[in-house]
């Protein structure tokens, strides 16, 4: 089957097609780096994971970018209530939001470009802008004149007259259009600013992606990701000053945009104060865990985080690295083909709820197998297709042993009741034996008794 993806120019689920088969290009606009990332930070970063390692599934070699955006007024306010400067603020942030992703098992892109490392050109592309018409200076400012673009409004399918007649009615003075937007800005001695042909100053949001794209990846790319909240203005004015500096039709061919999160069925948002850092989130939850709840959900649907779909994902992954345990001592055959369901889910437009389902049915068999040639071939299909999915890569033993050690402060207490529990139904006590098991369910843990003895784990 090809790989088909929801096409937001076009409105449509299209066969994927890219302009060179033998250098696949997706970007994905990463975070302004001014305070530690929140949970709706990494949907994207891990949805649009699980697209870089289907890409690289079905070709050899894919070119990835996620940015990061380091020029900012955010980073700037933030730099100057902590009286430093703003590559403390910037440098400290990306590393966090890194080590962040890391722990949701999200690959590093090919290419992290920084914005301060691309300011000749940011300047260049606006240079060529003004030449060709579409920019002019302004007041110290430079802006894109969205009227000199035919196709402004496509992507987020508006109409540019729409958008100009329902614009505010105070528009800065030096604007020709309200819907013009900044390509760079000044600065005054209190901001940060680098030298260009308009005086000092720094450049707009928008222009970043578009330098740095056209740089490292080419002029027109095959795919650009993102959440559905940049669509307009940030994805639009891309595809606007990328096209017309560049003469293209296209800034990319397929733009692929994912949902929000809600926190119980509510909108993250900093109004309703239930915005949570992915920090917090893992420190709480774990990184597969975190990871496996923002993929149950389709990731152009919202997916709603509550403490209910968060157990089902833990239960669900207990029982998957209990299977796998229980053949821990079997090969695995890394060259063993991906599932064809499997597969299949992911390429009709990266579905990963049905996904899911089909890997927990190999989990399922795997468990009834019976004979070992049958296990060995099934858990190196498992395996193989989960690691489409970035989970259960971890060696079962060691996932079990990350979950006792978050209960150590209670481990003595637990082994302990084990050992009595073990006693009483040595001495065929099975009331005090259910008591005891009472008292560790009371605590949180889970048990499994085995043939080598009683496993335990603590729940969500």
């Amino acid at each position: 089957m090809a790989l088909y993806l929801h096409n937001t120019l076009s409105g449509k689920k299209e066969q994927f097609v890219p302009i060179d088969p033998k250098r696949v290009t997706m970007y994905l606009c990463g975070p302004t780096v001014y305070n530690y990332a929140h949970i709706g930070n990494a949907r994207p970063a891990v949805v649009f994971d699980v697209l870089n390692r289907l890409l690289r599934h079905h070709y050899t070699h894919v070119v990835f970018a996620r940015n990061i955006t380091d020029i900012d007024d955010k980073i700037n306010n933030s730099a100057k209530e902590l009286n430093c400067d703003i590559k403390e603020i910037s440098t400290k942030y990306a590393q966090a939001y890194n080590e962040d992703l890391k722990a949701l098992g999200v690959m590093m892109p090919d290419i992290e470009p920084h914005a301060t490392d691309h300011l000749a050109e940011m300047i260049t592309m606006i240079e060529t802008l003004i030449g060709k018409g579409h920019a002019y200076a302004a007041e110290g400012h430079v802006l894109f004149d969205v009227t000199t673009y035919k196709n402004y409004g496509e992507l987020s399918n508006r109409s540019l007259d729409g958008m100009l007649a329902g614009a505010r009615v105070e528009v800065a003075s030096y604007k020709r259009n309200p819907g013009d937007f900044v390509l760079w800005k000044p600065s005054d001695a209190s901001l940060p600013g680098w030298d260009s042909p308009w005086g000092r100053g720094r450049p707009g949001w928008h222009i970043e992606c578009s330098a740095m794209a056209a740089k490292h990846l080419a002029e027109t790319i095959d795919i650009h990701c993102g959440g559905k909240d940049l669509i307009f203005p940030h994805h639009e004015n891309e595809v606007a000053q990328s096209c017309c500096a560049n003469d293209t039709r296209n800034f990319a061919n397929y733009w692929v945009h994912n949902g929000f999160i809600t926190m119980s069925d509510q909108k993250m948002s900093k109004s309703l104060g239930n915005i949570q850092l992915i920090r917090e989130v893992l420190a709480e939850t774990g990184g597969e865990v975190t990871r496996w709840v923002l993929l149950s959900a389709h990731y152009r649907q919202s997916v709603d985080w509550t403490p209910e779909t968060v157990a089902q994902a833990e239960k669900t992954i207990d029982r998957i690295y209990s299977t796998l345990r229980d053949v821990a001592d079997l090969e695995h055959d890394v060259l063993a083909p991906v599932d064809d369901e499997v597969l299949n889910a992911l390429d009709d437009d990266i579905n990963t709820p049905k996904a899911f389902a089909r890997i927990n049915q190999l989990a399922k068999s795997l468990s009834n197998a019976e004979s070992n040639h049958l296990k060995v071939q099934l858990k190196s299909t498992l395996l193989n297709s989960a690691a489409l999915l970035g989970v259960l890569q971890t060696k079962p033993n060691e996932w079990f042993a990350q979950k006792q050690a978050g209960g150590e402060d209670i481990k003595e207490q637990v082994e302990q009741l084990i050992a009595a529990r073990k006693q009483a139904r040595a001495e065929k006590d099975w009331a005090k034996s259910d008591a005891i098991r009472d008292e560790l369910d009371a605590l949180g843990v889970t048990i499994e008794d085995s043939p080598e003895g009683t496993r335990w784990s603590m729940k969500s």
